[in-house]
């Protein structure tokens, strides 16, 4: 592993595509990314030709015990750019090889949802619920032996006011330092 890269205790793959237009994608990443061990990677911008530097994502994944994916959800999947990460840098002929590569790490989403939680239930507007479309994200995490933790959701983000994006983006900060064992110093109210 490179000697430059400083000690990760987390990595957050960040992906939104419509970053200029968001009110919450902005919040979510800066309230992550001043926890202490906590790398953000914002693949819209470091990579907007989808020309991803594989070597150095890997390297950044095997340093972080803990990784999360922070996305909007939109027509029923992940953002383009970061099933390119999964494609490029998860692959399958890399990531089953040397058991220990990720076995053991954990993961989960931080997903916005336009709709409601009540359109995430059979009968609901959507059909299914929620863990539903997210399955294809779980089981190539655990495929690669990590650990699937419960996803932080946020329904109703195109109606929900800044106070309410704010409360998520602390909430998920908040979640984020339990998880990886970090200090949460000067975080807001939380979850």
């Amino acid at each position: 592993m490179s000697t430059d890269l400083p000690a990760v205790q987390a990595l957050v793959v960040f992906a939104d595509p419509s970053l200029h237009r968001s009110r919450i994608s902005r919040r979510v990443a800066d309230a992550v990314a001043g926890l202490p061990g906590v790398r953000v990677q914002d693949l819209y911008q470091l990579y907007p030709d989808f020309y991803i530097d594989v070597r150095r994502e890997r390297e950044l994944l095997k340093a972080a015990p803990l990784v999360v994916f922070v996305f909007q959800l939109a027509w029923y999947a992940m953002p383009a750019l970061l099933k390119e990460w999964f494609d490029t840098v998860v692959k399958p002929e890399w990531a089953s090889q040397h058991p220990g590569r990720l076995q053991g790490k954990s993961a989960f989403a931080a997903v916005a949802c336009a709709s409601s939680a009540a359109d995430y239930q059979a009968g609901g507007l959507h059909g299914r619920p929620l863990a539903e479309y997210l399955a294809p994200l779980e089981q190539s995490l655990r495929a690669c032996g990590m650990d699937w933790l419960a996803p932080h959701v946020f329904y109703g983000a195109d109606v929900q006011d800044a106070d309410a994006a704010q409360q998520h983006a602390d909430a998920l900060r908040t979640l984020l330092a339990r998880h990886a064992g970090i200090a949460n110093e000067g975080a807001g109210d939380g979850a």
